[in-house]
């Protein structure tokens, strides 16, 4: 047994915890959880806890159901909803899953990030990202398809003073720092009732553990201030989607490679080749980092959206943006994607970036020179002219860039890849079968 399962039961037991929830993610993203007692605790860390893999969508067929979940010791963080005092006090940890004879499952997208990070070690790097992640508060998401009710009428950077969740923001932040997990800032978005809460950089399997807890953590205390959280990429037509712009660097050791301070924006030809990777595969990666038919109004209509494969210094209309604070700071010399929304499955969509920005690298891929236009207000037949590729405007067509890459059924392996596209076809299916209010409102009297 290895120090961090020792620390994790030790704590166990002085605290006294009572509950321990192993939590794991399926291909689409929803957060799963198995709970335990503490006595079974030793056992799982040395044997694992199986579970029927084929009651999760997408894991495995009834035939291959037997399946294991393998707490990572490395992420036992105690839930901060139940006081001190309760007597009902839990905890939790991610899990890796595996096959009865201990290969790494197939359909774990932890798997499929770790893969890519272990691809990444290989040539030296270790990726680290920030996220900015934006969502709703609402006072229902219980709408019966009708037009939600935000929480207040605030704009940007506003000071919340009058709203039903004043505290809101304040209480979510210790509750995620209470969880192990960094704020660097939050504050009020463009829209009535939008949030943004941006962490703190960490490596990106544990930003992805922390995106998935986050989740969870934002929806509870929501809950316990009577009202709700969605992380919809788009709910409103007249007011900005809700975006995960991501801050992309890659370190070898101490030194951030990305850096290079003889360059004019301070980036080195290793992140120009990563920012050529991101863009030369973007449209195949779209249907990951953008995996909902909603997520394409965000794209297509939402404020600052990014609309073409394009990148830009210090111009927020581009799919990677590259920050200008600060160019002498070596470990700040990053690139921001501008396209991931906050609906996501981070594990897959952090696993596609880095795929690509690491198949620019390995290939000496070309950055063209960067948009100085805001591409937002440009129409398609100018951003065609000036060279612009537009970027998939509807799951459809990212769902057909996706299904056409080698390079995605790489990095998502073959059972998810599969299993994603079969998924997402099903989605769209569905939405195309529909008639509309507004199909009505128009053509019913024709």
């Amino acid at each position: 047994m290895d120090s961090q399962q020792e620390f994790v039961l030790r704590t166990v037991e002085e605290r006294d915890i009572r509950f321990i929830r192993l939590w794991f993610t399926d291909i689409l993203g929803y957060l799963k959880s198995v709970v335990m007692a503490p006595s079974e605790l030793e056992s799982a860390f040395e044997e694992g806890v199986g579970f029927d893999g084929s009651a999760i969508e997408g894991f495995s067929r009834v035939s291959e159901a037997d399946t294991i979940a393998l707490p990572d010791p490395s992420t036992f963080q105690i839930v901060p909803f139940d006081g001190e005092d309760s007597p009902l006090q839990a905890a939790r940890m991610f899990c890796d899953i595996s096959m009865p004879d201990g290969q790494p499952s197939w359909s774990d997208p932890r798997q499929v990030l770790r893969r890519q990070v272990q691809s990444a070690a290989a040539d030296g790097f270790e990726c680290m990202v920030s996220p900015e992640i934006e969502f709703y508060l609402l006072q229902s998401v219980l709408t019966e398809g009708r037009r939600p009710i935000p929480t207040d009428n605030g704009g940007y950077f506003d000071q919340a003073t009058h709203n039903e969740a004043a505290s809101f923001r304040r209480e979510a932040m210790l509750a995620l720092e209470a969880m192990g997990i960094p704020v660097e800032f939050s504050h009020h978005e463009t829209a009535p009732g939008q949030q943004e809460i941006d962490l703190r950089h960490a490596d990106v399997l544990t930003m992805a553990d922390s995106i998935m807890t986050f989740r969870y953590v934002i929806k509870q205390v929501a809950q316990r201030n009577g009202i709700t959280a969605s992380f919809m990429p788009k709910p409103f037509q007249n007011y900005a989607g809700s975006a995960m712009h991501t801050h992309f660097s890659l370190f070898e050791g101490e030194s951030n490679a990305f850096h290079d301070s003889d360059d004019e924006f301070s980036l080195s030809k290793t992140a120009r080749q990563f920012i050529a990777g991101v863009l030369h595969h973007a449209s195949e990666l779209s249907a990951v980092t953008n995996q909902w038919v909603n997520s394409y109004k965000r794209i297509m209509f939402g404020n600052e959206a990014p609309t073409a494969v394009t990148w830009g210094v210090s111009n927020r209309s581009a799919l990677i943006r590259v920050p200008t604070y600060r160019l002498g700071k070596e470990e700040s010399r990053r690139v921001e994607v501008r396209s991931i929304d906050s609906a996501c499955n981070p594990y897959l969509a952090f696993s596609v970036l880095l795929g690509a920005g690491l198949k620019g690298i390995r290939e000496g891929y070309e950055l063209d020179d960067p948009a100085e236009d805001d591409v937002s207000l440009l129409s398609r037949r100018e951003r065609r002219a000036m060279g612009y590729v537009d970027l998939p405007h509807s799951l459809d067509q990212a769902v057909r860039e996706l299904e056409r890459s080698e390079l995605m059924a790489e990095i998502l392996g073959e059972h998810v890849f599969e299993f994603f596209l079969q998924s997402k076809w099903e989605e769209w299916h569905k939405y195309q079968q529909q008639i509309t209010p507004w199909e009505l409102r128009t053509i019913l009297d024709y």
